[in-house]
C-alpha cells in the first residue's frame, strides 16, 4: 500500500526558445531590483549575461552582480551575498547558471530573510527558514533540477562538510527553461549532469523498499529511459534541441517532489558522494558515476535483484524473459557502459587522485550520528568503506 503524502509545487515554468522574454515581466511583480547570481566566464562569454541584463532593462530593474558562484557552493560566499542584499535593499534573487548558481541563490534568499549572519547556521538547522526572497532561475545545464525543487546543497571548506537542506520557502518562484542556453555545456559537464539526473531518480525512489503507485513507478521507468536515450545524443551533438529539451525537462522532474510522493528514505549514493566532493572538491556527477554501479553491485542479492532487474527490462530493453539475477547484472553492466564508455567518464577514484587515506573518516561522516545510511539497503561505515575501496 502506498504511503500517505502531501504534494505542492509552486514553481512557475516558462519553457522554450522564448522563455527569457518573460523574465522582466515576472520579476517586476516582486521587485524593481535583483541580485544576479552567476559564476565563471561562460555566462558572459556566450552572451547570456547581456541577454538577461537587456531583458531586465525593459522594466528598469536594477541589477547587482554577484559573480562568486563556484562548483560546490561555499557558505562563506553565501554570507557575502546575504550582506549584499541587506546593504542594498535587494528584494529578489536571480540565478543564471547550473545547480551551483541556483543553490547559491536559494541559500542567499533564505539567509536574507532569517536572523542569521552565517549561512551555515541555516544548513545545520540552528536557525529556521520560514521565508525567503523571491527566487528566479535561468538554468544553463541539465543536472540538479534545483530550478524546480526546494533544496540546496552548500559546502563548508573549513570543516570539510557538504550538506543539503530542504525548505518550502526555497522553491523558485519562476524558472525560465530555454534548452538553447544549454547548447554550450561541455561534453564532460553534459555527462556529469546526465548522471546526476539519473541518480536523483535511482537514489531517492526507484530503488526503494517503500511501496509505490504503479503510475509513479512507470514514470520513473520512462524518466530514466529518457536520460539513457538522449544523454548520448547531447554528448555527441551539443546543439541538438530535442536532446537538450528532454534532458532539461527530465532534470526538473527528477526532484520537483512529484515522483518522490510516498517514498521516505535517505539518498545513499548522494550521502557517500557528498563526502568525496566535500573533501576533494570533485564534480558531483562524476563522483556519483563512479559510486553508483559499485553500490549496485555491493547491494545485489536475492532480495534486491528484482528491482535492479526491473531497470534492465524497462530502461535498458533487456528481454523480459532474462532471469532476474542475470537481468540485475545487466543493469550494472549497462550503467557502467553508459557512464564510462558512452559518456566518457573516468571510472575510478584513483584517476581523480583520490586514495584510501580518508575513507574511514568519510564513511563515518556519511553515516552521521545514527551510524547508518537508511536507504534502499542500510549501510554502516564499514559498508561505505568497502564501496569506496571498490571504486579505487
Amino acid at each position: 500500500m502506498t504511503n500517505d503524502f502531501s504534494f505542492q509545487n509552486t514553481t512557475k515554468v516558462h519553457f522554450g526558445r522564448n522563455a527569457l522574454s518573460k523574465l522582466s515581466s515576472e520579476i517586476i511583480k516582486y521587485s524593481d531590483n535583483v541580485l544576479l547570481v552567476y559564476g565563471g566566464r561562460s555566462v558572459k562569454k556566450y552572451g547570456l549575461y547581456d541577454k538577461v541584463v537587456n531583458e531586465l532593462k525593459k522594466e528598469n530593474i536594477t541589477v547587482y552582480d554577484y559573480d562568486l558562484v563556484k562548483p560546490n557552493p561555499r557558505h562563506t560566499d553565501i554570507n557575502i551575498g546575504g550582506r549584499m542584499c541587506r546593504e542594498n535593499g535587494i528584494k529578489a534573487v536571480l540565478a543564471v547558471g547550473g545547480g551551483s548558481a541556483i543553490d547559491s541563490a536559494k541559500a542567499i534568499a533564505g539567509l536574507v530573510c532569517s536572523d542569521a549572519e552565517n549561512c551555515w547556521d541555516l544548513v545545520e538547522a540552528k536557525k529556521p527558514i520560514t521565508k525567503a526572497l523571491p527566487i528566479f532561475a535561468v538554468p544553463t545545464m541539465a543536472s540538479t533540477g534545483s530550478e524546480m525543487d526546494a533544496s540546496c546543497v552548500i559546502s563548508n571548506l573549513e570543516t570539510e562538510e557538504k550538506k543539503g537542506y530542504n525548505e518550502p520557502a526555497l522553491r523558485p518562484t519562476v524558472t525560465f527553461d530555454d534548452p538553447v542556453n544549454t547548447f554550450t555545456v561541455p561534453a564532460y559537464q553534459t555527462a556529469c549532469g546526465a548522471v546526476d539526473i539519473m541518480a536523483h531518480t535511482i537514489d531517492t525512489k526507484y530503488f526503494s523498499k517503500d511501496d509505490k503507485m504503479d503510475m509513479l513507478y512507470r514514470m520513473m521507468d520512462e524518466h530514466l529511459k529518457t536520460v539513457v536515450t538522449w544523454a548520448p545524443v547531447a554528448y555527441e551533438d551539443p546543439e541538438n534541441y530535442e536532446a537538450r529539451s528532454n534532458l532539461l525537462w527530465a532534470a526538473a522532474w527528477a526532484l520537483n517532489s512529484f515522483m518522490t510522493c510516498g517514498v521516505r528514505q535517505a539518498a545513499t549514493v548522494h550521502a557517500m558522494e557528498h563526502e568525496l566532493s566535500a573533501v576533494y572538491d570533485i564534480t558531483h556527477g562524476h563522483g556519483i558515476a563512479i559510486l553508483m554501479p559499485r553500490w549496485m553491485r555491493y547491494i545485489l542479492n536475492d532480495e534486491t535483484a528484482p528491482q535492479l532487474a526491473r531497470m534492465a527490462y524497462r530502461v535498458y530493453d533487456i528481454p523480459e524473459d532474462t532471469p532476474v539475477m542475470e537481468a540485475a547484472e545487466k543493469t550494472i553492466e549497462c550503467t557502467e557502459k553508459l557512464f564510462f564508455e558512452t559518456l566518457g567518464l573516468k571510472s575510478r577514484l584513483s584517476e581523480l587522485n583520490i586514495d584510501d587515506s580518508r575513507f574511514e573518516e568519510m564513511a563515518e561522516n556519511a553515516c552521521g550520528a545514527a551510524g547508518v545510511i537508511k536507504g534502499f539497503v542500510e549501510l554502516t561505515p564499514k559498508d561505505v568503506v568497502e564501496i569506496f575501496r571498490m571504486c579505487l
